[in-house]
């Protein structure tokens, strides 16, 4: 039985990723050091259906996101680019399975639920990042078919993905003429460019994609023709859910690392931990999180479709990014120079929580996204 046809109770589930919390960790630095993609774990996790915690029925368990949000937090705890994989390859995911025609979901979705091919979202483009509604991308009709000519940038999984789901404009009416098509990425005409060299999250593959007269068979538009945001909605409805759970994973990390060596490092005859500078620091590192964390799964208990849940979900992603960020520095602040020794795994959080502040939607948007719904 696969992990497509298999229902695994979600308490078994989350305990299964948490027993391989430590492993991730460990595996963590050698890899992200390598640039590799982590294809172990990454089957390992797919196997057990992780993926299908973030799908509605019939093709997933989530009647809310609330179980995969903590899958990705538990995961994000032990690596950071593992959970934003996972994350993102259920988002590839999940506007086939709420939008996509039953051909499609039959060839597609079996295969990216059990890891076997790896997907990808190309929404963002060099000059207009990811507003939608100035998307140059084009798809034009050909006979039956399209053709799509354009360029994407910031692809996670390009380079890796068998799949793509890409944005493309096929009317001139903004936000109600762009249209999302599923590409098979040996397709001739799609170009995937040398990788970015990031900051963090580098086991993470993120790469700009050309296409050229791509042609694409009619039946392989995801939802209807000039309705390609209410896919995209369902996208950053769960992915902005998801990076608020790697935020909220990662300062959970940040926070024990350094109640740790807090405990265990003695200067001047006594731990620092005793030390009421350093003691009120990680009392505030703590209470953040579990702020952040309980924001997070109020956020995570309503549907999509539920009338608060743009406002709850922007709220989320906000406060548990920035809470990451200020975390992460503190904790590297904690461990004075050992914490900005790249051998000790805080200064790689640190710079993991910059990119949750500004993929899926930056701080400055989601403040404007909070602010028109007040």
């Amino acid at each position: 039985m696969t992990a497509f046809e298999q229902d695994v109770p979600p308490s078994e589930l989350l305990a299964e990723v948490a027993s391989q919390q430590a492993e991730f960790a460990e595996a963590a630095p050698r890899l992200e050091d390598a640039a590799e993609f982590p294809w172990e774990h990454f089957r390992r996790l797919t196997a057990l259906g992780v993926v299908k915690a973030g799908l509605p029925p019939p093709y997933g368990t989530a009647s809310t996101p609330a179980v995969f949000v903590e899958l990705i937090e538990s995961i994000a705890g032990g690596w950071v680019s593992l959970a934003e994989i996972v994350q993102l390859q259920c988002l590839t995911a999940i506007g086939l399975a709420k939008h996509g025609t039953p051909q499609l979901q039959e060839e597609y979705l079996p295969r990216a639920i059990t890891g076997e091919w790896v997907g990808a979202n190309c929404f963002s483009e060099p000059a207009s990042g990811s507003d939608l509604s100035h998307l140059e991308t084009t798809a034009t009709r050909d006979g039956d078919g399209w053709v799509i000519d354009g360029h994407k940038a910031f692809v996670g999984q390009a380079g890796v993905a068998s799949f793509l789901n890409v944005y493309a404009r096929t009317s001139d009416a903004g936000l109600g003429g762009v249209s999302c098509f599923l590409v098979h990425a040996d397709t001739p005409g799609v170009r995937v460019g040398a990788p970015m060299r990031k900051m963090g999250a580098r086991s993470l593959p993120t790469a700009p994609i050309t296409f050229d007269n791509v042609r694409v068979e009619p039946w392989r538009l995801i939802g209807r023709l000039n309705r390609g945001m209410l896919v995209a909605s369902s996208v950053f409805f769960l992915g902005r859910l998801g990076i608020a759970a790697c935020a909220t994973g990662l300062s959970l990390a940040a926070v024990d690392h350094s109640v740790r060596y807090a405990k265990k490092r003695v200067q001047f005859g006594r731990p620092v931990f005793q030390f009421q500078g350093i003691s009120a620091l990680l009392a505030d590192m703590a209470t953040s999180t579990a702020a952040a964390r309980q924001l997070l799964r109020h956020a995570a208990s309503h549907n999509e479709s539920d009338r608060d849940s743009s406002l709850l979900v922007a709220q989320a992603k906000l406060f548990a990014t920035e809470t990451a960020m200020r975390v992460t520095t503190d904790a590297v602040q904690v461990l004075g120079a050992y914490g900005y020794d790249c051998d000790n795994p805080v200064e790689r959080w640190m710079r993991e929580a910059k990119l949750l502040q500004i993929i899926e939607g930056t701080s400055q948007i989601q403040r404007v996204t909070i602010a028109s719904k007040l």
